[in-house]
């Protein structure tokens, strides 16, 4: 692997490994607390179509018992004995398929009602992360983005966001109806025949403590992918970037080959925890056809020995299928439960990270500076034990224009940005007009510095809105007047709609 791409790796490794358990709970259930009152119809929706799910098997052991085998009713319908549903046979059928649509259609409003509002929990909740995360990078210092790639954290933004509300809108809805409808079965189970129902109890703590165990092994190989997919999408942003720095040299082929073996690692590490998901399936299949086979097996012998009726050995079947399906559900949605904890954690390593300019309690808008400025024994360095700038003492009187002249790396512009800000010294002091910065606000402050940065960027949007984006509310004669003051006017009246011209990249 390039080392560029080990550093960016291990760079997100420590990132993540700040993060702890408490602080993912404490953000989902931050995310989540707005919607409490949503959260509680979802729940009861839930109820509902789970209950409906439970009584779904009833309609046709009556059937096949109570109209076909013309016994008795069970013991839990048996308040119907006398009443007009079990007046004839044939009534008693046409109830019993009544009650089946009855059901079918209630679960069917509940699930409606629950897809929809949990897909609605999920997007607002995005979009609550989404802004969060961008409130947060808005306010970190420059300091983290040189040491942070813009493509890992972009894609934090997008795809493990994307990740979670996935999981919120689809894997929590299944989750839940699974929990509720094993536990409701369990019951059902154990009145229908006990023995039988204590082979699915048997078997599910096994099965549960495979898929924990499983569900380890599936996070720490999602992870890595993750970071491989990082890596992959921040050598393919630096090389489209620098395109014309690429095609100047010719170095077509080196790029080509850089992304070929991001890729190929991201690859490598995706089929590594595919392997481990494909071994899931079968060993969730093969114990729950074992259980199957044995019910179905014995339950025979008690139907033909006149001990349990076909009815309630189709019914019970019924619930045992329904019952291991959840079982399966949950087992799958593992790997889904894992890929979400991997991205709370990349989200919460961005939301963790304090690299911001602080700001101090009770700090003034500075109003009008008139620009007199000293820096005092001012140090500073990028990285510890590098230092960049060693005991600078400067002053700059108001009106008067310097040049800072020295080599490559020797803190010239440092010396602006820590003028505005976008650092802190590490020790000295910076006043203006006889105040410590630090007392100012550093919104206020930055509105009394005009910029003229190295690295030049065009935003999308017209040229009349790139001008003004200093200050929005600047007039059409401010703008021309900014305009002509870079010499920019003229040519930008040549073009084919004046200052409405859209630019971008």
């Amino acid at each position: 692997m390039p080392r560029v791409a080990q550093s960016f790796k291990s760079e997100e490794t420590k990132d993540v490994k700040k993060t702890s358990a408490n602080n993912l709970s404490s953000l989902v259930f931050t995310l989540l607390r707005p919607y409490k009152k949503w959260l509680f119809l979802i729940f009861c929706a839930m109820s509902v179509e789970a209950l409906m799910g439970l009584a779904a098997p009833w309609p046709l052991k009556i059937i096949i018992d109570n109209v076909i085998g013309k016994e008795p009713l069970p013991g839990l319908l048996s308040w119907l004995n006398g009443t007009f549903v079990t007046s004839s046979y044939s009534s008693m059928a046409i109830v019993a398929a009544s009650s089946l649509l009855l059901f079918v259609l209630i679960g069917s409003v509940a699930g409606y009602i629950n897809s929809y509002f949990t897909e609605s929990v999920a997007q607002y909740v995005a979009n609550d992360l989404r802004q969060r995360m961008y409130h947060h990078l808005q306010r970190l210092s420059l300091a983290y983005y040189d040491t942070h790639q813009i493509a890992k954290i972009l894609n934090t933004i997008t795809a493990d966001v994307l990740t979670i509300q996935d999981f919120a809108s689809q894997s929590i809805l299944r989750m839940v109806i699974d929990a509720m409808t094993i536990i409701g079965m369990l019951f059902i189970m154990f009145y229908l025949h006990w023995d039988f129902a204590l082979v699915a109890v048997a078997v599910t703590p096994l099965l549960l403590i495979f898929v924990i165990r499983f569900k380890n092994e599936v996070k720490k190989a999602t992870r890595e992918v993750r970071k491989d997919q990082s890596i992959m999408a921040a050598v393919m942003q630096q090389g489209l970037e620098s395109m014309k720095s690429v095609n100047a040299f010719g170095r077509q082929d080196m790029e080509e080959e850089r992304l070929h073996k991001a890729s190929m690692e991201t690859i490598k590490a995706a089929l590594k925890a595919r392997r481990l998901k494909a071994l899931l399936v079968p060993v969730i299949n093969i114990t729950v056809a074992v259980c199957v086979a044995l019910v179905l097996w014995r339950g025979a012998d008690l139907v033909i020995a006149g001990a349990m009726t076909i009815g309630a050995l189709t019914v019970f079947l019924a619930y045992l299928s329904k019952f291991f399906a959840p079982v399966q559900d949950m087992a799958k949605m593992s790997t889904i439960v894992a890929q979400t904890g991997v991205a709370l954690e990349r989200i919460q390593s961005i939301l963790d990270a304090d690299v911001i300019i602080p700001e101090k309690p009770g700090a003034v808008d500075p109003q009008q500076l008139n620009g007199n400025i000293v820096f005092e024994d001012i140090r500073f360095s990028y990285v510890d034990d590098t230092p960049v700038l060693s005991g600078l003492n400067l002053t700059i009187k108001e009106g008067q224009r310097i040049g800072i002249c020295g080599p490559t790396g020797g803190g010239k512009s440092t010396v602006a940005s820590l003028i505005a800000r976008f650092y802190d010294p590490t020790g000295g002091k910076i006043s203006i007009d006889g105040t410590d910065i630090n007392d100012y606000t550093i919104e206020g402050l930055r509105k009394q510095i005009g910029f003229v940065l190295q690295d030049t960027f065009i935003f999308f949007g017209t040229i009349r809105e790139n001008i003004a984006y200093g200050q929005p509310a600047a007039t059409e004669e401010e703008i021309i007047t900014a305009a002509k003051m870079a010499k920019a006017h003229d040519f930008i009246m040549r073009m084919p709609h004046g200052y409405d011209t859209v630019a971008g990249e």
